[in-house]
C-alpha cells in the first residue's frame, strides 16, 4: 500500500536506489528490439564508432532508471503518473559491466491548481555508474496524490 503522499516531498530531499548492474545480452536484447543501432548491437563496429565499445542505447539507460526509481520511490507513493519529460541528457556510456545506481533530487513541490486531490513534483534523476560518474540525466514531474 503506497504510504508517501506530496506533501512528504520536500525540497532539496536526495534519495538514492540500486544498484543494478548491466549486462552484455541485456544491452544487446533491448538494442535488437528497440534501438538496432551498430554501437549498441556489435562488438566490433562499436569499437569502431565514436563510442569506443559497445554501450546501452539512451533509451536502454532511461528504462533502467525508470525500473530503479519504480522499485525505490515510486511504488511507495501514491503516484498518479507524470505530465512529461523536461530534459534527458546521456552523458557517458552505459558499458556491458556497469553497477548503476540511482539518485533523485525534489527541486520543486506545487498544488495542483486544478485539482486539488494532486501536487506536482519536480524531480531531477541521476544514473550514476560504479565510479560515481553520471551517465544519465533527467528532470521531470511527477503528479502525487495529497492527503
Amino acid at each position: 500500500m503506497p504510504s508517501l503522499y506530496w506533501e512528504d516531498f520536500a525540497v532539496g530531499h536526495v534519495a538514492h536506489f540500486g544498484p543494478r548492474p548491466v549486462t552484455r545480452e541485456e544491452i544487446i536484447d533491448f538494442a535488437s528490439e528497440f534501438d538496432p543501432q551498430p554501437m549498441h548491437l556489435d562488438d566490433a563496429a562499436a569499437r569502431a564508432g565514436m563510442l569506443g565499445g559497445l554501450a546501452a542505447s539512451g533509451w536502454h539507460s532511461c528504462a533502467l532508471l525508470m525500473r530503479m526509481m519504480v522499485d525505490g520511490l515510486l511504488r511507495d507513493a501514491h503516484s498518479r503518473g507524470s505530465p512529461g519529460v523536461e530534459e534527458v541528457h546521456w552523458l557517458r556510456p552505459v558499458r556491458p559491466g556497469d553497477h548503476l545506481t540511482a539518485r533523485s533530487t525534489v527541486l520543486e513541490t506545487r498544488a495542483s491548481r486544478s485539482r486539488p486531490d494532486l501536487g506536482l513534483v519536480k524531480l531531477r534523476c541521476e544514473l550514476l555508474d560504479q565510479h560515481g560518474a553520471v551517465v544519465m540525466s533527467m528532470v521531470s514531474t511527477l503528479m502525487v496524490g495529497r492527503r
